[in-house]
């Protein structure tokens, strides 16, 4: 078959239009977040897909009944990203839409990340931890990392692990 210069261009049109409402799709299916207000670099979107994350890393109960929640981890990963170069930022917000739209990409749901059950967010989000994927695995290790520094570096968290805090406070008059 012989491919005419008009045929490739209704072909072109066809597909970016194709695209475009698959992208659109998305979209909608992530939904609108309600904005927050000081951020610096995530989105509401992004903001809400991280504070879900960090929900699901760090659940509620035990000494700390509302859990991540109780200590905004997703304003300091904010406050964190805007001091990282712009390349980083960049890669900091790929990540966030690849755990938001993963029950979509990963496990074949017709939800996003944010929108899941907790119960299934803490699945979904450990399911990370040990993907095949190595860049799920950085991921979830990257995400990992920040959520414990930000949690166990707050001092009314040391009392509930048996940490005394740090030496030269310790050793202060």
């Amino acid at each position: 078959m012989k491919w005419s210069r008009r045929r490739f261009v209704v072909a072109a049109l066809a597909g970016v239009g194709a695209a475009g409402a698959a992208g659109g799709g998305l979209l909608a299916l992530r939904g609108a977040a309600p904005p927050v207000e000081g951020l610096k670099v995530l989105s509401g979107q992004a903001y809400r897909t991280f504070s879900a994350i960090a929900a699901a890393h760090l659940p509620a109960g035990g000494a700390f009944a509302a859990g991540a929640a109780e200590f905004e981890l997703a304003r300091l990963f904010d406050g964190y990203l805007a001091d990282q170069p712009a390349d980083e930022q960049r890669e900091a917000l790929a990540a966030l839409h690849l755990v938001e739209f993963g029950p979509l990409l990963f496990e074949r749901r017709w939800a996003t990340f944010s929108q899941l059950a907790p119960a299934d967010q803490l699945a979904h989000w450990r399911g990370w931890a040990r993907a095949r994927a190595q860049v799920r695995r950085e991921i979830y290790s990257g995400f990992a990392k920040f959520i414990g520094m930000a949690f166990y570096d707050r001092p009314e968290v040391w009392p509930h692990i048996g940490y005394p805090g740090p030496s030269f406070a310790r050793l202060a008059p």
